[in-house]
């Protein structure tokens, strides 16, 4: 500015007004804001040039009034929009709408429009209605293609405000939830599904808000909606934007698919508790313990013994049972000692044999049950029991019934199902077939051992001579035939100190050829008088001829009595033969312990050669000489071979043989030291002690 300069200067405050207003208007245009006027007492309505152009039109082709204004509009949205402009004039307040407009080319935007009614004067009547409006198309569309994407997805979806209002639902939504939008839209969540307050899915919500973190979680809502949901919350500014899935088939499956785990579980733990014994009853009792608590609070088996019986009663026999409070334990016990005998012919019981099919009570089993049983002890205590279901389940092997589970559950329990009957037969039908095949093993082995005790004869009896014999069968199965002793007097008076034959293999065909090599050997040392090991040479001639299939290990010793000339006592010698045998073993009375073979005077087995030669040992026998024969089952097993175990035997003799007079407990005490708990093999042994001063 110059000295010369007329121009009055202007005052930083009107430059900060004009200022101001250019930023106004700069933001106005920016943002395309259009701006209108309405004369509510002449009709005349003014739009400025943005608000023309939006609407697509000029000044001369606007008419200026309302009604060239609702000629613009969606007739859809007309309505709507001249609803509100009525009420901003009626109550001299704010105008708000959003609406369409039609372009005189056909296209159609949307508009958001805000405006305020006001008067000439305090409590006047509106004169003139201001406001502006601006373009919202592309945020319609945009919401417009979010809501398509939404109403389009398999998921559910809704939106949460911050007061915890529905605003939006989706259709899959509006489906799962049993809802429609028009009812969910600006109602609560926590009235509208009350189920939701105050557990997970309000735990969770509120965590999302509070924590602006999103949330994945799988609750249950009960019914009417009975479904289980996959929940996924994200928190916003707006509030909480929620996706959920119904997940309650695959929850179904997995159930499905635990359930028959734990079946197959169930069924492999019985299967092995089973198999792991041979002894009915102890397989009975593991039954009953594996039942319960995993099937039931109690249980009971029972064994059919004779399903011929004439009254069927005394054909069945509580074996084993279980209850999951051991506080009960005595009261079930009495009552498996006096049911059977007070069933009544209707009982449950006798109905599962009868008919070989499974007994469901799925409620008020004790009254039921109590009805087949006669009044007294059982009845009363079947009522301290106190059953509200029961399954009774026949076990059922080879085309016959071996047993029946009783199984019971409490009130507090859910009720046994078919699907639980069901379980129980698959249960049963392993479990028949392993207590009858430990039955039949019983009764195999009770066979076999008499058959291998019928030839184990009683020693005899002999002045000077004490022999004492002991036979432990192996404990595995029922292996007869493998080791036997004998002990006999021989034809001429003199006493045929024990032999003891082991025969290759451990079956019945075994036991018929140890029999026959048994009975050979007797004949041959009775009838010929022979000595040891002209009794094996005999033995293996016999044995080619009749063409006995088989070979076999032996020891025989002969207990010669002798006179000595002119002493009134008699001494005694030791003549012994083995044909690839463990050597028999001598313990003097101090202690000193000498094997009776060795490598040169073990010859070949019998069955083998006839031809072969066999040597033969003699000595004088001090007196208290004890004599040992034994077979390999003593000495040898699994974690010990045959020499480790001959030398073991040797210390065990040396310590005890000299101080214990008594057989019988020497013998006990060589089979506790020597055996193993679980025995492989059958175990002889045959113990001789010279004492002519005994009586």
């Amino acid at each position: 500015m110059t000295d010369d300069d007329s121009s009055p200067p202007r005052s930083p405050s009107s430059l900060d007004a004009e200022s101001d207003r250019l930023a106004w208007r700069l933001a106005v245009d920016a943002a395309g804001v259009g701006a209108f006027v309405w004369d509510l007492v002449s009709g005349d309505l003014r739009f400025d040039g943005r608000l023309l152009e939006l609407f697509g039109l000029d000044e001369d082709g606007f008419g200026g009034t309302i009604e060239a204004f609702n000629r613009c509009v969606h007739p859809d949205d007309i309505g709507r929009v001249s609803d509100a402009l009525q009420r901003a004039i009626a109550t001299c307040g704010d105008y708000d709408a959003e609406y369409r407009v039609v372009r005189p080319d056909g296209t159609v935007r949307w508009i958001e429009a805000r405006g305020h009614a006001f008067a000439d004067r305090p409590d006047g009547q509106p004169v003139r209605l201001v406001g502006a409006a601006y373009d919202t198309t592309e945020v319609r569309e945009g919401e417009a293609r979010v809501g398509r994407v939404l109403e389009s997805m398999s998921s559910a979806f809704f939106q949460l405000d911050r007061q915890w209002r529905f605003t939006y639902v989706n259709s899959e939504a509006e489906r799962l939830l049993g809802s429609s939008r028009v009812h969910l839209v600006g109602a609560s969540i926590w009235e509208a599904f009350p189920a939701a307050a105050g557990g997970p899915f309000e735990e969770h919500y509120r965590a999302a808000v509070a924590s602006g973190e999103p949330v994945t979680f799988e609750p249950y809502y009960p019914p009417p909606l009975d479904a289980w949901y996959e929940v996924r919350a994200w928190p916003s500014p707006e509030g909480l934007a929620v996706y959920f899935v119904d997940i309650s088939a695959r929850r179904d499956a997995q159930e499905a698919l635990d359930r028959s785990a734990h079946r197959l579980a169930l069924l492999a733990s019985v299967s092995e508790a089973l198999t792991a014994t041979l002894d009915p009853t102890e397989g009975v009792s593991r039954l009953a313990t594996s039942l319960v608590p995993e099937l039931a609070d109690w249980c009971l088996v029972t064994l059919v013994e004779d399903p011929h019986a004439t009254d069927w009663r005394r054909g069945l026999r509580d074996v084993g049972w279980s209850h999951r409070d051991p506080a009960m334990e005595d009261t079930l016990r009495d009552y498996a000692t006096r049911r059977l005998r007070a069933m009544t012919d209707s009982s449950y019981l006798a109905q599962a044999i009868r008919e070989m099919t499974p007994v469901l009570l799925s409620s008020s089993a004790t009254e039921a049950v109590a009805a087949v049983l006669e009044p007294g002890a059982a009845r009363d205590l079947l009522r301290q029991l106190a059953p509200f279901s029961a399954a009774v389940v026949p076990l059922r092997a080879r085309g016959r019934t071996v047993g029946v589970v009783s199984a019971f559950r409490d009130i507090h329990r859910t009720p046994f199902t078919a699907d639980d009957v069901a379980l129980l037969e698959d249960i049963g039908a392993r479990a028949a077939l392993a207590l009858d095949n430990a039955r039949l093993y019983e009764s195999q082995r009770d066979v076999s051992e008499a058959l291998q005790r019928s030839m184990l004869t009683p020693p005899p009896h002999r002045e000077g001579l004490q022999v004492v014999t002991r036979y432990t069968p192996a404990g595995e199965a029922a292996r007869i035939g493998g080791d036997w002793y004998d002990a006999f007097l021989q034809g001429d008076g003199a006493s045929t100190a024990p032999d003891i034959v082991v025969v290759v293999g451990h079956d019945v065909e075994a036991a018929a050829a140890m029999g026959q090599v048994r009975g050979l050997l007797r004949g041959i040392a009775v009838h010929s008088g022979d000595a040891p090991a002209a009794i094996l040479s005999g033995l293996d001639t016999v044995m080619q001829s009749l063409q006995l299939e088989t070979t076999a290990t032996a020891v025989v010793a002969r207990i010669e009595q002798v006179h000595s000339p002119g002493e009134g006592s008699a001494g005694a010698l030791l003549r012994w033969s083995h044909a690839g045998h463990p050597p028999a073993l001598l313990v003097d009375p101090r202690g000193t312990v000498t094997r009776l073979a060795d490598a040169d005077a073990n010859d070949l087995l019998l069955g083998f050669d006839p031809a072969v030669d066999r040597h033969e040992g003699v000595v004088a026998l001090e007196a208290g000489a004890t004599l040992v024969l034994y077979t390999d089952g003593l000495v040898e097993r699994r974690d010990r071979d045959i020499e480790d175990g001959i030398v073991a035997l040797e210390h065990l003799l040396a310590e005890v043989a000299p101080s214990t007079s008594d057989l019988d407990q020497l013998c006990d005490r060589l089979l506790g030291a020597m055996a193993s708990e679980e025995q492989e093999d059958d175990v002889a042994l045959l113990v001789v002690r010279w004492a002519p001063d005994a009586a």
